[in-house]
C-alpha cells in the first residue's frame, strides 16, 4: 500500500464530502473507510467519543459532529480525502465549506428514517454547487431497514436520476451481503469489522429484483453513449471498461446518481464503496473547471503542477500550544514546504512551513502537495477562512464560500468583571473559526448581541470560547427593538425662554405632526412664511424634533414614520439662537406627539417551518399561542411547509421548543418582515417594563 504521506498525483486523488441528516452515520462511515483501508489502527465510535473526525471536547461531550473534519483512506493507489460534515443544520456553514472544496459528494441516508429535512437541505446545497452526488444507504443491518422504500423516497424527493448500483441481500438482522448490479455478482459478508466478503451466486430470492435493477441501470448507462446504445440494441456484449467510463461521465454530469448500501457500524459494504469511489467519482483534473479573478478579469485554472498556484483556505481552527491551523485545497499549481505565497485580498505574503495532510486530529507532515490535494498549515500571519493563496506577484482570487446568514440572536454579558475587557476579542476569535457566528454591540438595544444559525450553534460557540480563551458569559433574551409611532394628526407649540442676566435664550415654534405609512421614516417640512422664524434657525427646529423622536414619548423607543411640519413661530432679535430653537423643537414634539395618539410597534418576523405532516397540529397550535398569523401552507414531499408571521418577542428559544414538539424533525428559518402595532395589553406591559427599567 502506498504511504499516506506520499505525494499523490492529481489523477489519483479523490475529494469527497459526506453530508446528510444528523445521525445517518456519516462520521461512522468515515471511520469505517479509514479503518478498512488501514489508515487507522482501530475503529472509532461516536458514542464513546473516539470517532476519528469528532475529536474536539464539544463534539465528544455532545456526541454530535460540530466541525468539518478531514481524514483520508488510501485505496487502490489513490488517496481519498474524506470531508466529514455535521448533520445538524445549526452547522450548515461547515457543510457549505466542505462542498466548496470537494469534487464529489456522498449523501448518507439511513435505511430506517429515509429522506429527512437535513437530507433535503444539504442535498440542495450540493446540487446548487454542481457537485456530482452519490448515495450511501446506511444501517441496513438495523430493524425496520427498508432499502426499496428509501430508494423510492430519494427518487421522489431528491433526484429522479437515482440508480442503485448495489442491492442488499436481506435487511435488518438478515442483511448478509450485497449484489453488484454492474457485474451481477453477489458478495456474502464473512463477519468481522473489515467488511470482508466472499463472491457467491446471487440468491434465488434476490435474482428477479437484481435482474430488474440491472436492466434499468444498463439502459440508463447506454442512453448516455451512442456506441454503447447501438451495441446494446444489437445484442452485443458491452465492453465493461467502456461501461465504467460512460457511467463515470454520467455521474460527473449529474445525470446518474449511484446508490450504494451497507452498514457503517460493521463495515459491511465499505470495501465495495471504496472501490467505486476510486473507479467512478471524478479526480480533481476531471472535475468542474475552476474560475478565478485577477487584475484583468476571470481566468480558467488548469489543475496542473506547472500552472499558477491557487489554493483556497476553507477552514481555520485554533489549538492550544499550536496556534491557528489553516486547512486549504489546492485548485492549481503545486505547493512545497518553504515557498512564499501571496494573499492578494489582504495584500499579505505567507511562508508555507510545516505543511501536512489532515487525518482527524492528527497531521501527517509532507514535503509537497499536488493540484487537487487538501493540506493544513500552521501559523499563517494574516490569512483567514475564504482567502486565496497564490504565487508571489500574482493576484488570483478564487470564489469564496457561500455562508448561510445567521438568523438567531442572543444577548451576552461577561460573567465577571475581569472578562469584560476580553469578551470582544474572544467573540472575534470564534468568528474567525466560524464565519456563520457573528457578534457586535447594538447601541439601540444597549447589548452585545451574538448571532448564529440556531441555539445549539450559539451555545456550543460560547462553550468553545470558555474552553479555549477562559471567557465566561451569561446569555439573555435580546431586548426587543420596539418602535413608537403616531396614529393621528395633532399640532401645538414649544417655547423655550430663559433669562438669567446678560443675553437670554428664546425660541418658539409651532409644529404639526402627521402619521406616515410604515417604513417611510421621518420627514420634516418647512412651512414658515414671512420670516417669523429666520431661515437660519429652522434647521435647529428639525434637529430638536429628530433628537427628541429618538427617545419616543411612551416607553423610550424611537418614534418613526411621521411628518413634522413647522408652520409658525416667533423669535427674538437678540436672544434667539440655534440651541434655543433646538430645545423649542424638542418641547413641541413631546407635547404634540402625546396628543397624536402614540402607539408602540413591534418587529414581526416571517418564519418558515418545515415539519413532517404528523406534527402539523402541534406546530400550528404553538404558532397560535405565540400570536402567530399563518400565511399559507405547502406540501414538500412527505413534509409540510408553514409560512407565518410571528412577533419577535414570542420567538425566544423557539428552536428548542420546535425540536421538542417534533422530536427534532422540524426546522425553521426567520427574517424581519415588518413592524406592526402591538395589542393594547402588550403595549401596557411594554410601558410598565420600561418604567421598571428606568427605576
Amino acid at each position: 500500500m502506498v504511504s499516506a504521506a506520499s505525494v499523490y498525483e492529481t489523477p489519483n486523488i479523490r475529494n469527497v464530502v459526506l453530508f446528510g441528516h444528523g445521525g445517518a452515520g456519516k462520521t461512522t462511515l468515515v471511520d469505517a473507510m479509514c479503518y478498512v483501508a488501514g489508515d487507522t489502527s482501530r475503529k472509532g465510535d461516536v458514542q464513546k467519543g473516539s470517532a476519528l473526525t469528532d475529536f474536539t471536547p464539544e463534539e465528544t461531550g455532545h456526541g454530535i459532529s460540530i466541525n468539518l473534519g478531514v481524514a483520508h483512506a488510501c485505496w487502490n493507489d489513490a488517496r481519498v480525502n474524506l470531508i466529514d460534515t455535521p448533520g445538524y443544520l445549526d452547522f450548515l456553514g461547515e457543510v457549505m465549506a466542505g462542498i466548496r472544496v470537494a469534487d464529489a459528494g456522498i449523501c448518507v441516508i439511513d435505511a430506517i428514517s429515509g429522506v429527512e429535512v437535513g437530507t433535503e437541505k444539504t442535498w440542495a446545497a450540493a446540487k446548487a454547487a454542481g457537485l456530482p452526488r452519490a448515495v450511501f444507504v446506511s444501517m441496513m443491518d438495523r430493524d425496520n431497514a427498508d432499502f426499496g422504500n428509501t430508494v423510492d423516497q430519494i427518487r421522489a424527493e431528491l433526484d429522479s436520476g437515482v440508480m442503485p448500483l448495489q442491492l442488499p441481500i436481506g435487511e435488518g438482522a438478515d442483511f448478509s451481503g450485497i449484489v453488484d448490479l454492474l457485474t451481477m455478482t453477489a458478495h456474502r459478508f464473512k463477519g468481522g469489522d473489515l467488511g470482508a466478503s466472499d463472491e457467491v451466486d446471487i440468491p434465488g430470492e434476490s435474482s428477479a429484483t437484481a435482474e430488474e435493477f440491472h436492466e434499468e441501470l444498463i439502459e440508463a448507462i447506454v442512453a448516455a453513449d451512442d456506441d454503447l446504445l447501438e451495441a446494446y440494441f444489437e445484442g452485443e456484449e458491452l465492453d465493461p471498461r467502456r461501461v465504467i467510463e460512460v457511467l463515470s461521465d454520467a455521474i460527473r454530469a449529474g445525470d446518474i446518481v449511484p446508490v450504494f448500501c451497507g452498514s457503517c457500524q460493521t463495515s459491511a459494504g465499505v470495501p465495495a464503496l471504496l472501490d467505486r469511489i476510486v473507479e467512478l467519482l471524478p479526480s480533481p483534473d476531471r472535475s468542474v473547471a475552476q474560475m478565478a479573478r485577477d487584475g484583468s478579469g476571470e481566468v480558467t485554472l488548469e489543475p496542473g503542477a506547472a500552472a499558477p498556484t491557487a489554493a483556497l483556505v476553507f477552514k481555520t481552527t485554533s489549538e492550544p500550544h499550536v496556534g491557528d491551523l489553516s486547512y486549504f485545497r489546492i485548485f492549481s499549481g503545486r505547493i512545497a514546504n518553504g515557498v512564499t505565497l501571496a494573499n492578494p485580498e489582504r495584500s499579505a505574503t505567507e511562508r508555507i512551513a510545516h505543511m501536512a495532510i489532515p487525518h482527524g486530529s492528527r497531521r501527517i507532515d509532507v514535503d509537497a502537495l499536488n493540484p487537487g490535494d487538501i493540506g493544513v498549515v500552521t501559523k499563517l500571519k494574516d490569512t483567514h477562512t475564504g482567502d486565496t493563496l497564490c504565487d508571489s506577484g500574482s493576484a488570483l482570487i478564487l470564489e469564496g464560500i457561500q455562508w448561510p446568514s445567521p438568523d438567531l440572536s442572543l444577548a451576552v454579558t461577561a460573567r465577571t468583571r475581569g472578562d469584560e475587557d476580553k469578551i470582544g476579542s474572544g467573540l472575534a476569535k470564534i468568528h474567525e473559526e466560524d464565519p456563520t457566528f457573528s457578534s457586535g454591540y447594538d447601541g439601540e438595544r444597549g447589548q452585545t448581541i451574538i448571532r448564529g444559525l440556531g441555539e445549539i450553534h450559539l451555545n456550543i460557540s460560547l462553550e468553545k470560547m470558555t474552553r479555549k480563551y477562559g471567557i465566561n458569559v451569561d446569555t439573555h433574551q435580546p431586548n426587543i427593538a420596539y418602535r413608537e409611532t403616531i396614529t393621528r394628526v395633532a399640532e401645538g407649540h414649544g417655547r423655550h425662554r430663559k433669562q438669567s442676566g446678560g443675553r437670554g435664550q428664546f425660541g418658539d415654534c409651532h409644529v404639526r405632526l402627521r402619521p406616515l405609512a410604515r417604513g417611510e421614516g421621518y420627514v420634516f417640512v418647512d412651512s414658515i412664511k414671512g420670516g417669523v422664524i429666520p431661515t437660519k434657525f429652522v434647521p435647529a427646529v428639525n434637529k430638536g424634533i429628530a433628537e427628541a423622536s429618538r427617545r419616543g414619548v411612551l416607553a423610550g423607543y424611537p418614534l418613526v414614520d411621521f411628518e413634522a411640519e413647522c408652520f409658525y413661530g416667533s423669535h427674538h432679535s437678540v436672544d434667539s439662537s440655534d440651541i434655543a430653537f433646538q430645545i423649542a423643537g424638542s418641547l413641541a414634539f413631546q407635547k404634540v406627539a402625546r396628543d397624536a395618539n402614540p402607539v408602540i410597534l413591534e418587529p414581526i418576523m416571517e418564519i418558515e417551518v418545515e415539519t413532517p405532516e404528523e406534527y402539523m397540529g402541534e406546530v400550528m397550535g404553538d404558532l397560535n399561542q405565540r400570536r402567530g398569523r399563518v400565511l399559507g401552507m405547502d406540501s414538500k414531499g412527505r413534509r409540510q411547509v408553514v409560512k407565518a408571521r410571528v412577533p419577535q418577542s414570542e420567538l425566544y428559544k423557539y428552536s428548542a421548543a420546535l425540536r421538542s414538539l417534533t422530536h427534532g424533525k422540524a426546522t425553521h428559518t426567520r427574517s424581519l418582515a415588518a413592524y406592526e402595532q402591538v395589542p393594547p395589553h402588550v403595549q401596557e406591559r411594554v410601558i410598565a417594563e420600561s418604567r421598571r427599567d428606568d427605576d
